[in-house]
């Protein structure tokens, strides 16, 4: 981790040994390390070059360690103003490429990106390069990138990017299909599974999005589209969260089997509530008409918005239609 601020191996471990001991002779710092005196007395005096470490002013012949807080602290501020250089040519360069190159405005909404080579680095960066989440739609044939060569999802994962991943039931067939599942389960993504994807797609803070430019089975050199373009990635999220609100939840038993929330659908009460809520009767009404308490009638409809995760009745009377919990007469 000290890598971050420019030290290597050898300089990072004779600093963390200062830090754990208080103060040191070279002559100690070797033979904690099983080093020799040489190396070790020149990486003090890179340390000491550096402000990490400084003769002991009560032990002659003896180091401390800079407090970590007050020496790594500077050498951090460094590297944020440095990652802040950064981030403004980066934006300087794109500038300069939106106004110079033919076509630039276009080529920045739509990408076309093809080979296999080509379309995995662009997986991967979307991936990378998210802050907030990734929404999946994943299908049983991949494009450039099988599940188990992803290595960039658990790495997005670590850094605090959240998964929401739509799961076509035949890609549980795949070859390591029921390995990968349960592998992103454990790192807490959520994950919930449907008979049939409309399309593989990835989006990405719901600002790019990626997804097949040609049939999965067609012949010749995968291909993708990269997206930019704010309307058609409305669209995206909107067939996101469409097929999502269709899936049903898969989880991971403390026993580690994979395990759907089929169980949890409406009964035969709860169908009741919902045919006579749609046919515009009140709580109340329903509640006397089925002969049950007005706050079971509640209960049993804000089970039904949670099941169907949704935050307005309204929502609830369009779900109850499209998973066929009702039926139009």
């Amino acid at each position: 981790m000290l890598g971050f601020f420019g030290l290597d191996d050898e300089v990072g471990s004779v600093y963390r040994v200062l830090v754990g001991q208080g103060a040191a002779s070279v002559a100690q710092l070797a033979e904690r390390l099983g080093l020799d005196v040489g190396p070790v007395a020149a990486t003090v005096a890179e340390l000491e070059r550096r402000g990490l470490a400084a003769p002991s002013p009560e032990l002659p012949g003896r180091y401390r360690a800079a407090p970590p807080a007050i020496a790594l602290g500077a050498l951090l501020s460094e590297r944020r103003h440095e990652l802040k250089q950064a981030e403004l040519a980066v934006e300087s360069l794109t500038q300069e490429y939106r106004r110079n190159a033919t076509g630039a405005a276009l080529r920045d909404l739509v990408e076309v990106v093809t080979g296999v080579d080509a379309v995995r680095h662009r997986f991967d960066q979307l991936q990378l390069g998210a802050e907030k989440e990734m929404l999946a739609l994943v299908t049983q044939v991949p494009v450039a990138v099988h599940g188990l060569d992803n290595e960039a999802e658990p790495v997005a994962v670590a850094r605090g990017v959240s998964y929401r991943v739509v799961l076509e039931r035949s890609a549980l067939e795949a070859p390591g299909g029921s390995l990968i599942l349960s592998e992103a389960l454990g790192r807490g993504e959520q994950v919930r599974i449907v008979d049939k994807v409309p399309t593989k797609l990835m989006l990405a803070d719901r600002s790019v999005a990626m997804l097949p430019l040609a049939p999965l089975d067609a012949p010749g050199e995968p291909a993708a589209m990269v997206i930019r373009a704010g309307g058609v990635l409305e669209a995206m999220v909107g067939l996101f969260e469409s097929v999502w609100a269709q899936g049903l939840p898969i989880r991971l038993t403390d026993s580690g089997e994979l395990r759907t929330d089929e169980a949890q659908q409406p009964d035969a009460v709860d169908l009741q509530v919902l045919s006579l809520l749609l046919v515009g009767m009140t709580d109340v009404s329903v509640a006397k008409q089925l002969d049950l308490g007005l706050r079971t009638v509640q209960r049993r409809v804000k089970r039904l918005m949670d099941l169907a995760g949704l935050t307005t009745r309204m929502q609830l009377g369009w779900h109850a239609y499209e998973r066929g919990w009702v039926v139009r007469h």
